[in-house]
């Protein structure tokens, strides 16, 4: 919708939002309701502080990249090299197809697109770095769904390796495809899709263990199961096993991070485009037993802490890893006009239980992750390159 309307309504609402009477009102709302009490909370702090000259990350804003253009990243991902931040995401640019009792929301595949960075704050765009295909037996002609690019650096071969989601109009594949460059900025070349162990794969991302193993972990079983498994040593496929973690839980879209040597999953429920409360898992091996410590939100406001922000999770950045700070990347999708879709990122605080006071001394894992905090607050404006000490990889 136009600005001048969200301006009119939120002028309304306005002092409403700060009155505890509100909170209970929102309680009584659907979960749509609640995204949209959170989307207007959002969207207030934009109208107010339209002119202020700001210069952080303001998650839920528009983003425009150096030439001025509307950032086209979703569903994406984060690599630092040579210091320097890769985004990769989908480009979502072209019409959204309104769904139907057959398919879901969806826009044509047009490509993924990366962008560059020194600060988070700044992105230059490299354009499209894997583009769509006039073959209609292609993974990536238009038709198909081209989701969640994750690119991890191959050292040894100093190669750079993406995965993503394909899938066909109707999400009825499940499959996981494979492109890759010498550089980081694309262009990458496919180099096809296949099912892991046989198995579906839909939300997925790939995360880079500190002793240079790299892992797939990706929704599987109908959604009602994650599956992990290490990537074989040139990253472009996957070791014979695997595991099955976060059984009957059904989980998506997970993002993975480590701290002090535990292995941490953030991932959402299962609602579509809509938002919903996020959950976090932890685990001392990436292949479990996983334990969940609850909703990362911290907020007074309900709707914040039902639907993430009015947001999904999509990446996990490490900062400052050292002093448990790191960047939550999420999406807040737009079902209606996905290419308007807004990015979400916001500080991410792990906090370890004291061990020297002897806490967790004699315990057993179940009994120390119930010490472990994993915040996740709003902040309307914040500059997390002055938070970073990320690790620098060797040059080309």
């Amino acid at each position: 919708m136009p600005l001048t309307f969200w301006k009119g309504f939120l002028e309304t609402y306005v002092c409403e939002r700060r009155k505890s009477s509100l909170l209970n009102l929102k309680a009584k709302f659907s979960l749509q309701s609640l995204f949209l009490l959170s989307l207007v909370s959002t969207c207030m702090q934009a109208v107010t502080d339209k002119n202020t000259g700001w210069k952080g990350v303001r998650p839920g804003t528009l983003w425009t990249d150096t030439s001025g253009e509307m950032i086209q990243a979703h569903g994406g991902g984060v690599l630092y090299f040579n210091h320097t931040y890769y985004w990769y995401g989908e480009n979502k640019a072209g019409p959204t197809y309104q769904p139907d009792d057959r398919y879901p929301s969806r826009v044509d595949y047009i490509g993924i697109n990366c962008y560059s960075s020194q600060d988070l704050i700044h992105w230059h765009s490299h354009g499209v770095v894997l583009g769509h295909s006039a073959d209609t037996a292609s993974d990536l002609h238009p038709s198909r769904v081209v989701e969640r690019p994750k690119v991890v650096y191959h050292e040894d071969s100093r190669t750079f390796v993406m995965w993503m989601h394909i899938d066909s109009s109707k999400y009825d594949e499940a499959r996981i495809g494979i492109a890759v460059s010498a550089v980081p900025h694309g262009g990458f070349q496919y180099k096809g899709s296949f099912r892991p162990h046989g198995s579906e794969s839909r939300d997925m991302t790939v995360f880079l263990d500190d002793d240079g193993q790299a892992f797939l972990l990706y929704s599987s079983e109908n959604n009602m199961v994650l599956h992990v498994a290490r990537l074989n040593s040139s990253f472009t496929g996957v070791e014979p096993s695997y595991g099955r973690i976060l059984i009957n839980q059904q989980r998506e879209a997970p993002t993975v991070f480590k701290n002090a040597g535990l292995y941490f999953i953030l991932s959402s429920g299962c609602t579509g485009w809509w938002p919903n409360a996020a959950e976090v898992h932890v685990s001392e091996s990436i292949f479990g037993p996983w334990h969940s410590i609850g909703n990362p939100v911290k907020s007074s406001n309900v709707a914040d802490r039902r639907t993430t922000f009015g947001s999904q999770g999509t990446f996990v950045l490490p900062l400052d890893p050292w002093q448990g700070r790191f960047l939550f990347m999420a999406d807040r999708w737009n079902e209606s006009h996905l290419g308007h879709s807004r990015y979400v990122w916001l500080p991410l605080q792990v906090t370890l239980p004291p061990e020297s006071h002897g806490l967790l001394e004699n315990s057993g894992s179940s009994e120390k992750m119930k010490w472990i905090s994993v915040a996740l607050k709003w902040s309307s404006e914040w500059f997390p390159v002055q938070e970073s000490h990320a690790v620098v990889h060797d040059e080309l």
